[in-house]
């Protein structure tokens, strides 16, 4: 009996340990640490983040205020309409012109978990189109991220969507942002955003 509760107590303070070490990117109440770039519309609701398309149908993005390197981010989307966003890495903003990697959140057949680089060499990764499937359009996703100097990992639903390594990318500096498309009739809801710094 002592045993099985030595081993309880180790395994709940692991599980403690690795849940102090998660980051909360969202309050679930207002955009404290984030700044909006462009006239998309970015709110919370219910306890929520929401982009939805603007009176501009333009590209739109709410950044972090900090920059982060090295991580693991995990978060869970669900798209509504069209629902073609994104999710930047070790990115930075003039305006709404971005530069850096976006993990890509779209509707199916559309190379969601794949690695795009806005403003340079476009597509670098497309996921395996058998994968596509993991996606849920119109149901809660969990998306996880893995950035490790030039190797980059996606997960959607627990399926591993890519690896690659990029020397460009490990020279990357910058924050995470969140993507609307232009074109409009896009909205998307994000919530659970938390990340580990490594």
């Amino acid at each position: 009996m002592k045993h099985i509760n030595i081993s309880l107590l180790l395994f709940l303070l692991t599980t403690i340990s690795i849940n102090a070490q998660k980051t909360s990117l969202f309050n679930g109440e207002d955009l404290s640490g984030w700044n909006i770039h462009g006239t998309e519309l970015w709110y919370v609701e219910d306890g929520l983040l929401v982009c939805e398309s603007g009176p501009e149908a333009k590209y739109g993005y709410l950044s972090t205020e900090k920059f982060y390197d090295d991580f693991i981010l995990t978060l869970e989307f669900k798209q509504e309409a069209n629902g073609n966003s994104g999710v930047f890495f070790r990115s930075t903003l003039e305006g709404t012109k971005i530069s850096g990697w976006q993990v890509e959140v779209a509707p199916p057949g559309s190379n969601s978990g794949g690695i795009y680089e806005s403003y340079g060499r476009g597509w670098l990764i497309q996921p395996d189109p058998e994968k596509d499937k993991a996606l849920k359009m119109g149901d809660w996703n969990q998306m996880k991220i893995k950035v490790v100097g030039n190797k980059v990992t996606t997960w959607i639903n627990g399926t591993q969507m890519i690896s690659f390594s990029d020397e460009k990318i490990g020279q990357g500096k910058g924050s995470i942002a969140l993507q609307i498309h232009d074109g409009g009739g896009i909205k998307v809801k994000w919530r659970k955003l938390k990340i580990k710094t490594l």
